[in-house]
């Protein structure tokens, strides 16, 4: 950690050297700054003919047994499980375990979970317990833990106030996924008033209804139980008098006020959780990626030829010798499993060289066609048809532009609406002759008195 503590300030460049050196030997001016520099050395060496001199490769050969030699504490720095494989993939085997525990949760392999373990804006607000805030910071925990050992130069506290500051932004504004603003919840604890000066008495206010006396009384805060007679005669007392000159009994206690803000408290503490693993889950988006189809590679093996994979898994030494190779890749190819470029025949016959963006996924850019294709069922283009207020069905494929698809969506509600049942003109009527006509019909007829 104090070695990436060192990498990272000298990377920020606080004292601004790094980018004077930089500037110096990459400017207009860098053949003058090299003599001007081998100018010194000879002149230093002229000073000072005598001066003992120690070769870089020593001190390059030293370094190379201490990284042989490696103590016993240097070693265990960073642990992996052999799931992890030195840090390739992700182990979220107990983190599964815990999700399809859940009450209410669905049943699926963990290939699928996988797959789909940071879609949470898809689980209901009634399944979003206590139970399943242990299960979030479960795996919140073991997300944190597997960035600070895979990726030690990534700033976390610099991550979590970046979060912190959209998700407050989006909780405010009710565009947090899977948490929108309830916008009828204002109007169920304020009411809609109601005018008294058209009632001359509680039996008329009493043809209104349950639902809507109870709305009026909660209007003025007042209680709002009973049955309809007295739900009636208690607004109807209040006509023509001020709150302030009505009976105390009358008014509605307020301790109840405070669920709702506990209960929203704790559905921010969740949602939050929710924003944290958002964001991780992008950092790992390679890692979770390697994890999918290591899974899916090893289910597709029989246990011999699982046990000789796991014979021939390359040490941590080879792991990090493979890491550091520079590949050659001058046609950018994307990589295989085993991180080195797929072969351009294989490139080419999958179509990856086409790529196709998606105005309803934020303009994100998919590789070939298969990936395009596939995208249309995942999270990021359902996420996007949500926003829009459209469903994502099979009306939709293929469409990746918002206007096309709210124009389509405005098509399709006005072709239901033409399919919805008419009464007007499809309820049948038979007169006293027995003939059938339609509902306009036989009122018309029955209009002019010839039935």
């Amino acid at each position: 950690m104090e070695v990436s503590a060192n990498l990272r300030d000298a990377y920020e460049d606080k004292d601004g050297l790094r980018k004077e050196e930089l500037s110096a030997i990459s400017g207009p001016n860098e053949f003058a700054e090299f003599y001007n520099r081998l100018k010194q050395i000879k002149e230093f060496h002229r000073k000072h003919p005598n001066e003992i001199c120690v070769p870089m490769s020593v001190e390059f050969e030293e370094l190379m047994k201490a990284k042989d030699n490696l103590s016993e504490e240097a070693q265990n720095l960073v642990e992996f499980t052999d799931e992890e494989g030195y840090g390739r993939y992700l182990d979220l085997h107990d983190c599964y375990l815990k999700y399809i525990n859940l009450k209410g949760s669905e049943k699926l392999e963990y290939v699928s979970y996988l797959s789909s373990f940071d879609q949470l804006f898809d689980i209901s607000k009634d399944r979003k317990n206590a139970e399943y805030k242990r299960y979030l910071e479960m795996l919140l925990d073991y997300l944190q833990g597997y960035t600070d050992r895979v990726k030690p130069l990534l700033d976390q506290n610099e991550l979590y106030g970046k979060v912190l500051m959209d998700f407050e932004k989006k909780w405010e504004n009710g565009t947090f996924p899977g948490w929108p603003k309830e916008a009828s919840s204002a109007l169920t604890h304020a009411g809609a008033h109601l005018d008294l000066s058209a009632f001359s008495s509680w039996e008329e206010l009493a043809s209104l209804g349950l639902d809507r006396l109870k709305s009026a009384l909660m209007a003025l805060g007042l209680k709002c139980g009973g049955t309809l007679e007295e739900r009636a005669q208690r607004l109807f007392s209040t006509k023509g008098k001020s709150l302030e000159s009505l009976d105390p009994s009358l008014f509605a206690k307020n301790p109840k006020a405070k669920g709702p803000k506990k209960d929203t408290e704790r559905n921010k503490e969740i949602g939050f959780l929710e924003a944290q693993i958002y964001e991780y889950v992008e950092v790992l988006g390679e890692q979770r990626q390697l994890t999918h189809e290591n899974v899916q590679r090893k289910q597709a093996r029989t246990g011999e030829e699982r046990e000789e994979d796991d014979e021939e898994q390359p040490s941590e030494s080879e792991s990090e010798d493979e890491d550091n190779e520079i590949i050659y890749n001058p046609k950018n190819l994307p990589l295989g499993w085993d991180g080195k470029p797929i072969p351009y025949w294989l490139y080419k016959l999958h179509g990856l060289n086409i790529n196709y963006n998606c105005e309803i996924c934020g303009n994100y850019t998919y590789r070939g066609p298969k990936a395009f294709q596939r995208h249309f069922a995942e999270w990021r283009h359902a996420h996007g048809m949500r926003c829009l207020g459209i469903p994502n069905t099979a009306h939709f494929a293929n469409v990746t532009q918002i206007e096309d698809a709210v124009s389509l969506w405005s098509k399709l509600k006005s072709q239901k609406a033409l399919e919805r049942w008419q009464p007007d003109t499809e309820e049948e009527y038979e007169d006293s002759s027995g003939n059938v006509v339609n509902k306009k019909t036989y009122e018309d007829l029955k209009r002019q008195g010839l039935l």
